[in-house]
């Protein structure tokens, strides 16, 4: 079995795949997270004692030390789509990016892999974009060996951005296309972003490296919202919104925000929109760490289903109205 890995923030979407991902090549994992009781589904990833969960809080350096000890890496799988109460962007993305590669520095842990996004840099009109660029400055600064992966929107079953737009589609007549939908996207699979992460941690000769990590296809915000009504087989007007009105879209969602419950859309989101979200041309991506991107159309129908009328029992239901009278 290989040695330990710390993985911050593994009880959510990215960070309990790559945990599995972690598991199944071998490593011993442990989990850092704020709220334990939200990992103990993670121990039936690898074999028993194979995968152990700890407290951890990324303010509290003292307990990131603790997290850390006796590990070989430390993946950064800590981040937030919107900032609310003290859970802000600069606070996880910089302060506590920054706490994580310097308390492994001084304790000796030179593998580490920075989880961050396609479109951070540090003139980004938006602050998530922003704060992304500095803690990857900050772990590099600390940890010039690190790996940082820059992912497109991923996808995958607890994905904030399908199941998101699929559980609007089922309630509303329209979905906004934000700025005419003209957006480009490059989905990849959050299993694939996991397996590029745990390359990153193992392989030496990948050290000190950039990676942008997208899937083989290319899609603008209007077909990635036709492809979410096709799957879910709702009908709804797909409705282009001129950013400035969106606007009012996001001052509502920045409020809804500030009370905890996750928002359609905030001004921070809507600036990120206003930037394709491709692979640059020329950077490394999953190819240059051995992997095959996993293509969009086959992985969404197996978890967007339960947003059609009927869930997984749509296709029966529909043959049943389609049979003839007896």
């Amino acid at each position: 079995m290989k040695g330990l890995v710390t993985v911050f923030g593994g009880s959510g979407f990215v960070g309990g795949q790559v945990v599995r991902a972690l598991a199944r090549r071998g490593s011993r994992v442990r989990v850092a997270v704020r709220e334990p009781g939200r990992g103990y589904r993670l121990r039936m990833l690898g074999d028993v004692g194979q995968i152990e969960v700890v407290q951890a809080n990324l303010r509290d350096t003292a307990s990131v030390a603790r997290a850390l000890e006796g590990a070989e890496a430390c993946v950064n799988a800590v981040a937030v789509l919107y900032e609310s109460g003290r859970q802000t962007f600069q606070n996880l993305h910089v302060d506590g990016a920054r706490t994580m590669a310097t308390t492994a520095r001084d304790l000796g842990v030179t593998r580490f892999a920075q989880i961050s996004a396609i479109g951070a840099a540090a003139d980004s009109t938006s602050r998530y974009a922003r704060t992304k660029a500095a803690g990857e400055a900050a772990v590099r600064e600390a940890l010039p060996s690190a790996v940082i992966l820059r992912p497109s929107v991923i996808f995958g079953p607890e994905d904030q951005f399908f199941n998101r737009f699929a559980a609007m589609a089922a309630l509303s007549p329209a979905l906004p296309l934000i700025g005419g939908g003209e957006t480009r996207f490059q989905p990849v699979y959050v299993a694939d972003v996991a397996a590029a992460v745990a390359e990153a941690i193992w392989n030496p000769a990948l050290a000190g490296r950039d990676f942008e990590l997208g899937g083989p296809g290319v899609y603008s915000f209007r077909a990635l919202m036709e492809l979410v009504l096709a799957e879910t087989e709702r009908r709804a007007l797909l409705l282009p919104v001129p950013f400035g009105l969106a606007r009012l879209l996001g001052v509502a969602g920045d409020i809804i925000a500030s009370t905890g419950i996750p928002p359609l859309i905030t001004t921070d989101q809507l600036e990120l929109l206003r930037r394709d979200n491709i692979v640059s041309p020329g950077a490394a991506g999953l190819g240059d760490l051995g992997l095959t991107a996993s293509p969009l159309e086959p992985v969404i129908p197996t978890y967007l289903y339960r947003y059609r009328r009927g869930g997984q029992y749509a296709p029966e239901m529909h043959a049943a109205a389609a049979a003839p009278p007896r």
